[in-house]
């Protein structure tokens, strides 16, 4: 493995776990109606079990409300089923054609608790970064006829981009908790 192999596959990693985070917190409700808070859900549908996103659109036609209208009617009652036993702690409602989410405002205590929680996740997120770092360094080691003065601009390459990512990290957090204060 050469050096710039390394750089490509840690970097790639970095990249992939800044994803994940952004993925994951898209799951995690706020104030207002996004279609990532339930198209995850799994439900059952003639035998297997698949995401919601998969059996039905999403749409959020206003600020507090999802609107899932599923391509085949029959199964508004499992999607609601499903919506029910998931943990967003949304209530749906159905109309026979579709299925109404209404987001409610959240509590001020509640917003605190989602912070903490988007920091734990943050905090994760930023481990991860340092462990592919971690792996990288450890691999570059391992290389043969790599001279001192290598190894150390590679160590000083490696951490400019976690702390790239790091910066990424930190700004979707940022924006995150931005969201949740918001009304």
């Amino acid at each position: 493995m050469t050096l710039d192999e390394i750089y490509k596959q840690a970097t790639k990693k970095m990249e992939k776990t800044v994803e994940m985070l952004k993925h994951e917190l898209g799951t995690i409700r706020t104030g207002r109606a996004s279609p990532a808070l339930v198209e995850g859900i799994k439900v059952e549908s003639y035998g297997t079990t698949l995401p919601i996103k998969q059996i039905a659109s999403i749409g959020c036609p206003e600020p507090r409300l999802i609107v899932i209208r599923p391509w085949d009617r029959n199964m508004l009652p499992e999607i609601e089923k499903a919506i029910l036993r998931s943990e967003i702690g949304l209530t749906p409602s159905t109309d026979g054609q579709a299925i109404k989410l209404p987001i409610p405002p959240l509590t001020e205590e509640r917003r605190i608790d989602l912070i903490k929680m988007v920091k734990r996740i943050g905090e994760e997120s930023k481990v991860a970064l340092r462990n592919v770092r971690r792996e990288a360094m450890a691999e570059i080691k391992r290389l043969e006829g790599i001279s001192e003065d290598d190894e150390y601009r590679a160590e000083k390459e490696m951490q400019k981009f976690t702390d790239e990512h790091i910066e990424k990290i930190d700004e979707t957090l940022t924006h995150k908790e931005k969201e949740i204060m918001e009304e």
